[in-house]
């Protein structure tokens, strides 16, 4: 049993019981709620008379449905408006903030709370949303949950939870030129399986790990669900504080100097004990895509498509339908694939430095004929940020379209969706059948960098050929 990690740490500090069965009931420093998986939470909490336990707790943004390419009210969608509708009422009902489309802080729900400094280290954070996970980045545990644990945390500001096993990822040395966070997150994946982490929250560490800015350890920890584990987390240190420092919910004046020293001895101890801990080389990895229809499957941009014969039999069936879906063939390099839509955006991947990659390759090079390529600011923040370093111009003059924020195409509840067979090149972080908006769409996971390679040049391309 661990002992001494950060999750143990913010465990014990949050618990408010222990429960009958073994469950605890945790406090939640921070729930984040946005149109669509709050709207039968109110209702419930409604018709069982309760109020809203900690409103000023509770914060609010629309992310999931709004379009990207015309965001006037009312929405053409009329199901779209009426879940922003009901969001904007169950906040000014029960005296919620909501980031609402124009107040120059909306987005997607886990770019806008690290860039207004909610997510802080050592928090509990809970949101209706799988990569919740994100916010581990800051050194907090943060869990995505469903609607019913929704209607529990808005009435109670807490949750029943079993404390999960920790396992250490521990990364050595650094990333090479044109290898992301990205891509380290998709090798952890696929050598340890989209299963491995069930249990467990994961802690990333390690030389590679601390070199990551703040940005790439939100990638990290976000895709930290896609492999199993209910959070991932990475320990504060000076880079976490400097992300956090002015921010405006951030400490300020004698509280802050309080604050970071209270953060930092919230980092695992030296002597920590984990329940595993295993180990990888930043230096062996190269950049990451998946070929198939889980974020496990996934290879190296120099690799093939592995043939299913020579797995392990428990994975075959999956590999099997895996190539029959994505029209790939055993041993065909996946270097090459041509792609139909490139799409750069996500909570895994629309902040600031996702663009100012991709933009380093789209720069100067143009979107390769009959590719739809497009990009998608993961905030109005991240977007004014841009424009103000000339992002938009580069990408629309290299053919990209230009899009207001939200989720956009990572998972097509709102205008932006693949169209029948059609395959993406995507800086989302789910593959998975139908997920992007058609039935029978396929999707191939990369880094953002990487999209903007697939876009200039019609095909998976290692984007280190265009560095």
């Amino acid at each position: 049993m661990s002992a001494g990690t950060l999750y143990d740490k913010v465990w014990d500090l949050h618990r408010v019981a222990d429960l009958p069965g073994g469950a605890t009931q945790l406090f939640i420093g921070l729930h984040l709620i946005h149109e669509v998986t709050s709207p039968q939470a109110f209702a419930s909490l409604r018709d069982l008379g309760l109020p809203v336990r900690c409103p000023d707790r509770t914060v609010a943004t629309v992310d999931h449905i709004v379009p990207t390419t015309d965001q006037r009210r009312p929405f053409l969608d009329p199901l779209a408006e009426e879940m922003l509708s009901t969001l904007e009422a169950n906040c000014r009902d029960n005296g919620i903030t909501l980031h609402g489309l124009g107040s120059g802080q909306q987005g997607i729900v886990h770019v806008i709370a690290p860039e207004l400094g909610l997510t802080q280290p050592g928090m509990t954070v809970a949101c209706g949303d799988s990569h919740t996970s994100t916010h581990g980045a800051f050194g907090a545990i943060a869990f995505g949950i469903g609607t019913s644990q929704v209607r529990d945390v808005l009435a109670s500001q807490s949750l029943a939870m079993s404390k999960l096993k920790v396992r250490r990822i521990w990364v050595e040395g650094r990333l090479g030129d044109g290898v992301y966070a990205k891509d380290l997150v998709l090798h952890v994946i696929r050598s340890l399986g989209v299963k491995a982490g069930v249990g467990h929250a994961y802690e990333f560490a390690g030389p590679a790990v601390a070199s990551l800015s703040m940005e790439g350890r939100m990638t990290l920890c976000n895709m930290a669900i896609e492999a199993g584990a209910r959070c991932g987390y990475v320990n504060p240190d000076a880079t976490t504080f400097a992300y956090l420092k002015g921010r405006p919910h951030a400490p300020q004046g004698e509280a802050w100097d309080r604050a970071v020293a209270w953060w930092s001895g919230l980092a695992s101890d030296p002597e920590a004990v984990y329940d595993d801990e295993v180990r990888f080389d930043a230096a062996s990895i190269g950049p990451t895509v998946t070929w198939g229809i889980t974020p496990g499957q996934g290879i190296a941009i120099d690799d093939c498509v592995p043939d299913p014969m020579t797995m392990p039999q428990e994975d075959r069936a999956l590999a099997e339908e895996a190539c029959r879906y994505m029209d790939l063939r055993p041993g065909q390099p996946i270097a090459g694939v041509p792609v139909d839509v490139c799409f750069i955006g996500s909570c895994t991947n629309g902040r600031l430095s996702d663009l100012q990659e991709a933009a380093a390759i789209a720069r100067g090079r143009h979107v390769a004929n009959g590719i739809t390529a497009f990009v998608v600011p993961g905030s109005e923040q991240v977007a004014r940020a841009a424009e103000a370093e000339g992002l938009d111009r580069v990408f629309r003059e290299a053919g990209f379209e230009w899009r207001e924020p939200g989720c956009s195409m990572c998972l097509a509840m709102n205008p932006d969706r693949l169209h029948g067979r059609q395959l993406s090149a995507s800086s989302s972080n789910r593959n998975f059948k139908g997920r992007q908006g058609s039935a029978s769409g396929r999707t191939l996971l990369m880094s953002p960098a990487m999209v903007a390679a697939a876009a200039v040049a019609g095909r998976v391309t290692d984007v280190r050929e265009l560095l």
